[in-house]
């Protein structure tokens, strides 16, 4: 069962990646007192994810900002591997990458897939949600191949809405 709109985001040791920095947080201390936008990809360097899905929320990360809204991405890959993609997509101050290496905070959020089929092991589905002080105030899944309801352009959007 994945996370429900009205619960807190699950309390998790996780990777931060800031600034070119990797640091040890727990997710409960990341999004507790803030607005926060997260979404997730299935991987770094793959294709949707580099081409479309990140580079979206580098280009309009200044627009959550200015609403008051941190932005968050998380991936099931380590720590070093989000630092490189991190470094690889120019990722600007302010959007925070999360390395979820284990899956532990993807299966918490019950939001995880299996990518064997296509050798990549357990996965996160992708996702974006928004979230105040932790607890989840929207939620928007994609199907399995697409890619529209988590972008940075639709989360705009439904903030504005």
């Amino acid at each position: 069962m994945s996370i429900q709109i009205g619960q807190p985001l699950p309390d998790i040791e996780i990777k931060t990646i800031a600034d070119g920095r990797i640091e040890p947080a727990r997710t409960g201390a990341l999004f507790a007192g803030r607005k926060a936008v997260l979404f997730a990809v299935p991987g770094a360097f793959t294709p949707t994810c580099s081409e479309k899905h990140l580079p979206g929320y580098v280009q309009h990360v200044g627009e959550f900002q200015a609403r008051g809204v941190d932005v968050f991405c998380v991936a099931v890959n380590d720590a070093y591997v989000m630092q490189a993609w991190a470094a690889a997509q120019n990722v600007p101050p302010g959007l925070q990458l999360l390395a979820d290496g284990n899956a532990e905070f993807t299966r918490a959020l019950g939001l995880e897939r299996d990518g064997s089929a296509y050798g990549m092991g357990l996965r996160a589905r992708r996702f974006a949600l928004y979230a105040e002080d932790g607890v989840v105030r929207q939620l928007h899944v994609e199907a399995p191949g697409e890619f529209r309801v988590s972008s940075a352009e639709a989360m705009l959007a439904a903030l504005a809405g």
